[in-house]
């Protein structure tokens, strides 16, 4: 089943490929040595956060499932691992009949996160959960950027409304993960009509100044976009002199006008202009839009603006400067044996550096002064502490195979303002700063 977030139901194609080679030539060597049955945990996590970034948010896990759910081989795939070589004949014939049948607990989607959180962790055999590696990271690395930076840029903006409008400045697939993982970090609305039909996220969108150009008189242009969609529109007004514009404008719509949008200029001090000569003119409830190149700090430079709604696009899709969240998946603990009873040990890499981990099955808790507010992200192996017990962050996702944690969208959106909330004062601080709360080992 992919009821993608249970929005609308658009048919997934298989993500078996969406993987490295290695993961497959490892699943060939295990088989082998008799290994690939071994009873397995591997956790994605974070070293650290990007540069100056107080917190992580977690997006993507509603396609994580789907795409766990879809991680099958066809036969024009096999055929394809086979003439090429890729792998022999008896790991073709595994993975022919390959599908995930293991357990996945995570941090819900719209969580907040921190150095070393156990955001996924997948159980199963060694040979199915390696599998998934690729196409775990890729999702969570790129959704939960996108995420990070549209709940920076709604912080900023301090109840307005944001509407993401990258879809032409990415990946045409990327842009509407960018526009689903920008709605869980706080935007209203989307211009890419995509994510609106796969994902029920609200769409908006009037008219650009291509539309103006084409007509004989901006009051032509106007008129057309009145008549066609109401006075309630938006009119763009800088396609040529921004205060004859909005006059136009007002004659054309009436008071009643919805909205208008500038593109251009110093947005600060043209909101200021445009606002004044709106009142003057009677529009008093005509809201205005400002687009152009914004991220969360140009958002937070308007703060002082009468400015109701902020259009973002490049600087949201590339995660304003942090297109990544360097997620990594490791192997954290394994058995000797597929048996439910043998113990699972734990197992880490040793390396010199900063990439060095923490093995065992982990739990993450976190914990909150008297005041109610986060103070640590906690985690441990073993027993969760009674105090802890009813501050544990991961949830199960995935159990016997079966996805049993996929939820509506809004759900996911509403946490992430929830989560967020609960986090000291500091973590809205745009300066570069350490993550707002220090991991704790248990």
């Amino acid at each position: 089943m992919n009821s993608a977030d249970l929005g609308r139901r658009v048919g997934v194609p298989s993500t078996a490929l969406f993987t490295d080679q290695y993961e497959l030539t490892m699943v060939q060597a295990a088989l082998r040595a008799g290994t690939a049955d071994r009873r397995s945990v591997f956790e994605a996590f974070t070293r650290r956060l990007p540069e100056g970034r107080r917190y992580g948010v977690v997006a993507g896990t509603g396609r994580v499932l789907d795409a766990v759910e879809n991680f099958h081989f066809d036969d024009e795939m096999l055929g394809f691992l086979r003439d090429q070589r890729i792998v022999d004949g008896p790991t073709v014939d595994w993975l022919a009949d390959y599908r995930f049948s293991g357990d996945i607990w995570g941090y819900p989607e719209g969580e907040v996160y921190f150095p070393g959180s156990p955001l996924l962790r997948v159980e199963g055999s060694f040979a199915e959960c390696v599998l998934l590696e690729t196409v775990i990271l890729s999702i969570l690395n790129h959704d939960s950027a996108i995420a990070a930076a549209a709940s920076r840029m709604s912080a900023a903006a301090g109840g307005r409304r944001l509407i993401e409008m990258g879809a032409r400045r990415t990946h045409e697939l990327s842009a509407v993960a960018s526009a689903r993982a920008a709605y869980v970090g706080g935007f209203h609305t989307t211009s890419d009509l995509a994510a609106g039909f796969r994902y029920n996220i609200p769409t908006v969108g009037t008219s650009a100044h291509a539309f103006t150009l084409l007509h004989d008189s901006e009051r032509d242009a106007f008129q057309a976009q009145v008549d066609s969609l109401g006075r309630g529109t938006s009119l763009l007004v800088d396609t040529y002199d921004v205060t004859e514009a909005v006059r136009t404008a007002v004659e054309v719509a009436g008071p009643e006008l919805g909205a208008v949008r500038i593109d251009s200029g110093d947005l600060l001090l043209v909101a200021h202009r445009v606002r004044q000569q709106l009142d003057e003119l009677g529009a008093t409830e005509t809201k205005i839009v400002v687009t152009s190149d914004l991220d969360e700090y140009a958002i937070a430079s308007l703060a002082a603006a009468p400015v109701d709604t902020y259009g973002v696009g490049t600087q949201l899709v590339t995660g304003s400067g942090h297109p990544t969240c360097s997620m990594v998946y490791k192997l954290v603990a394994r058995a000797r044996s597929a048996d439910p009873a043998d113990p699972l040990l734990p197992v880490v890499k040793k390396s010199l550096g900063a990439k060095s981990s923490r093995g065992g099955r982990k739990w993450a808790a976190r914990r909150l002064d008297a005041a109610g507010v986060a103070e640590a992200e906690v985690i441990g192996t073993g027993d969760v502490p009674a105090e802890l017990a009813d501050r544990q962050v991961q949830v199960q996702l995935v159990k016997g195979g079966e996805v049993i944690g996929r939820e509506p969208l809004e759900a996911a959106r509403e946490r992430h303002l929830a989560a967020r909330a609960e986090l000291p004062m500091s973590a809205m601080q745009l300066s570069r700063g350490e993550p707002v709360l220090p991991t704790e080992y248990m």
